[in-house]
């Protein structure tokens, strides 16, 4: 398994092109990844999964499919903390 890379919100805004309250309209309605708590108030996001979702975009993806990605990287993060705290 590659390194985790994390990504704070203003790469995140420039590489989608969006406004922070767009951002977060996307998170809430399940059409882009959440962030992750990095500790205290910092967070950031997980490249990979950034980037999943992404090309999900650029390939034209639905809604419906988008928020389908999302729920499966989301899904992914706790299998992922399941084998590393076995």
């Amino acid at each position: 398994m590659k390194p985790l890379r994390y990504v704070r919100r203003s790469e995140i805004l420039n590489r989608l092109g969006v406004s922070n309250s767009t951002l977060f309209n996307r998170i809430n309605d399940g059409s882009f990844i959440p962030s992750v708590k990095l500790g205290g108030r910092a967070t950031g996001w997980i490249e990979y999964e950034v980037d999943t979702v992404l090309a999900a975009m650029a390939a034209g993806k639905s809604g419906t499919e988008l928020r389908k990605v999302v729920t499966g990287l989301v899904h992914a993060r706790q299998d992922y903390l399941d084998i590393t705290e076995a």
